[in-house]
């Protein structure tokens, strides 16, 4: 049902590719690999910027909200290089990264292409899944770098990722955390579905479903076995 929450068995019968969010999609908010990250954006913001503390935090906030991603930000007001931001903020522990044998289970089922889409570097997206145990069970990672480092929600890299992956809207799902990187997958036709702990109070008439965890949405939804 669009526009609100999910159906107890919602219907994907018409699916055969399922895109999905990295970081606080695939693994719960509660794990702490994100605040890894968090902490070294924040400290290259206070180098490029000058800003410190609670400053430096508000401008890296302000940038996520003003282009997408902190990395997107700096790059309009800094010129940084990318691919060194990238391998700084995202050389991080994954020791908070756990198998998670539910969601593996709740992939495996389904039937056609499962693919990442993220705002992460590749090497960092290959970790978590790797970490997470289902790294075999994605075909390819659509990442920032395949992205020429612009995030989602720009409308170019939805489109990007469809033509690289050869995706029919019409029959792709897909699931993200981020609820304003749901439109632009609803205009080119996708089924949207929006993650965490606080998705079931979106009322954006993008968000066609609405689920905690991607595994107790899939394992509870009907699914092409034919």
């Amino acid at each position: 049902m669009r526009g609100s929450v999910s159906l107890t068995s919602p219907d994907l019968t018409h699916i055969d590719t399922w895109l999905f969010d990295l970081d606080y999609t695939l693994y719960p908010h509660d794990c702490e690999v994100m605040a890894l990250v968090d902490a070294r954006m924040d400290a290259y913001v206070e180098r490029m910027t000058g800003l410190t503390g609670q400053a430096a935090k508000d401008a890296r906030h302000q940038y996520y909200l003003d282009h997408g991603t902190t990395l997107a930000g700096l790059r309009s007001q800094f010129n940084v290089d990318p691919a060194h931001f990238i391998a700084e903020v995202q050389d991080i522990g994954m020791d908070s990264v756990m198998p998670d044998p539910v969601l593996r289970a709740a992939l495996e089922r389904l039937p056609g292409r499962r693919l990442v889409f993220t705002n992460a570097g590749g090497h960092y997206a290959e970790r978590v899944l790797v970490k997470l145990g289902v790294a075999e069970l994605f075909e390819d990672v659509f990442h920032i770098e395949a992205a020429d480092y612009i995030p989602k929600p720009q409308r170019s890299t939805f489109e990007k990722m469809v033509a690289r992956h050869g995706v029919s809207a019409p029959s792709a799902i897909f699931f993200e955390d981020s609820e304003r990187n749901l439109e632009p997958a609803a205009e080119l036709g996708m089924t949207t579905v929006l993650v965490g702990p606080h998705a079931i109070e979106s009322a954006a008439a993008f968000v066609h479903h609405r689920t905690a965890t991607v595994a107790a949405f899939l394992n509870g939804a009907r699914v092409n076995e034919g």
